[in-house]
C-alpha cells in the first residue's frame, strides 16, 4: 500500500524557514514558468462573503518534476477579531505518474506565507535599485513582517516604515521588527508619510479600495502589490500602473483576472490586450527589467500555483533528509 509522509506545521517551521533556499525556490518557479511547459490551471475560489471569507484552491505541474501540489488556502479577514490567523490551509503533494498522495502537508497557511514572502524577495531581487535602503511596509498582518524580513536577504535595509488602519497595530509590529532585525522600525500615521522617500513599497492587506495613490509614486521608487489575488480587491491606484515606467505580473493572465492590472483594465486606463513582461520573463533574460535608477516599476503577484509545487516539493525534499514528518500507510 503507498505510503504517505504527513507532515505538521511545526516540522515545516523547523525545515523550511524564510531563507535564501527558500528565495532561491521560487525565483526558480518563476524561471521555469517562463521557460518549460507548465500546466497552471485558473484559480478556483469560494467565496464566503458574510464572514469575509475566501478559499482559493491553486495547482501547477512542471512537466519533468515527479510530483505536483494541491494547495486549499482560506482567508477569513475577521478571524483576527476572534484571536484567529486570517489565512489557514494545507497542501497535499501528488506523483506526477500515477496520481498517488505523497505527502500531506498540515502548514495551516506557513508555506503559503513563505513562498509568497519569498516572491516579494525575487520581485525586488530584479526590480528595485541595488541601492535601495529604505521600506514601506502598507498593512500589519502577517505577511507586512515577513515580506520586510524577505526584503532585508536581497537589500541592504537599513529603515522601515510600517502603516495600517490599526495604527496600534503598526506600532507594535515596528516595535517587534525593530528589536527583531535590529534596524530602525517606524509606524507612519498615514500611508503617503510612509510612501514618502522610500526605495521599495509592498502592499500587504485585502483591501478593496486603493490605499496607494499613484501621485505619491517618485521616481527610482519601486512597488510590490502582493494583497490583491481576487476580483474585489485592489490596493493600488489603477492610474499608477499607467504612471510606472515598468510594470511586471507573476502570471499576466492571472493579473488581467484578478490583480491591480485587472482594475486598471476595467478602468479604461489601460487595454485589455496591452502585453506586459512576467516576472519569470525577466529572471530568465527575456523580457528587460529596470533600465535606470529613475525608472517606477510595479510588480503585481497575486500568487502562483507553480510557487506552492515549488514550496511543497522543497518541504519533502528537507523532510526526507532530516528524517522529519510521520508515515501513514493508505
Amino acid at each position: 500500500m503507498p505510503i504517505i509522509k504527513i507532515l505538521a506545521e511545526r516540522e515545516l517551521r523547523e525545515i523550511v524557514p524564510l531563507d535564501l533556499v527558500a528565495v532561491e525556490c521560487v525565483e526558480h518557479a518563476f524561471h521555469s514558468l517562463a521557460t518549460k511547459t507548465v500546466a497552471m490551471p485558473p484559480i478556483l475560489r469560494l467565496d464566503v462573503k458574510e464572514h469575509r471569507g475566501e478559499v482559493d484552491v491553486k495547482t501547477a505541474y512542471v512537466q519533468g518534476l515527479d510530483g505536483f501540489a494541491v494547495k486549499i488556502s482560506p482567508g477569513f479577514f475577521d478571524n483576527p477579531k476572534l484571536g484567529l490567523p486570517s489565512t489557514n490551509g494545507l497542501m497535499v503533494l501528488l506523483s506526477s505518474k500515477t496520481g498517488l498522495l505523497q505527502a500531506l502537508l498540515l502548514d495551516n497557511g506557513y508555506l503559503t506565507n513563505v513562498r509568497t514572502a519569498a516572491a516579494g524577495a525575487v520581485a525586488a531581487k530584479y526590480l528595485a535599485r541595488e541601492d535601495a535602503s529604505i521600506a514601506a511596509i502598507l498593512g500589519a498582518g502577517i505577511q507586512a513582517r515577513l515580506q520586510l524580513k524577505a526584503l532585508m536577504l536581497v537589500r541592504s535595509i537599513r529603515e522601515a516604515r510600517i502603516w495600517a488602519r490599526n495604527g496600534s497595530q503598526a506600532k507594535a509590529l515596528a516595535r517587534d521588527l525593530s528589536t527583531e532585525l535590529g534596524i530602525a522600525v517606524t509606524a507612519s500615521a498615514e500611508p503617503i508619510l510612509a510612501v514618502a522617500g522610500s526605495d521599495i513599497v509592498v502592499t500587504t492587506t485585502p483591501a478593496n479600495q486603493p490605499i496607494l495613490r499613484a501621485g505619491w509614486l517618485e521616481p527610482g521608487q519601486h512597488i510590490t502589490a502582493m494583497g490583491s489575488d481576487a476580483e474585489h480587491k485592489n490596493e493600488v491606484d489603477p492610474n499608477a500602473i499607467a504612471r510606472a515606467d515598468l510594470y511586471v505580473a507573476d502570471s499576466l493572465r492571472q493579473t488581467r483576472a484578478l490583480g491591480e492590472l485587472h482594475h486598471a483594465v476595467v478602468a479604461g486606463i489601460v487595454a485589455s490586450d496591452a502585453s506586459f513582461p512576467e516576472l519569470g520573463e525577466i529572471i530568465a533574460g527575456t523580457k528587460t527589467g529596470r533600465l535606470s535608477e529613475k525608472q517606477i516599476t510595479i510588480v503585481d503577484l497575486t500568487g502562483t500555483g507553480i510557487q506552492d509545487t515549488a514550496i511543497a516539493t522543497l518541504a519533502l525534499e528537507r523532510a526526507e533528509a532530516a528524517g522529519a514528518g510521520s508515515l501513514f500507510e493508505s
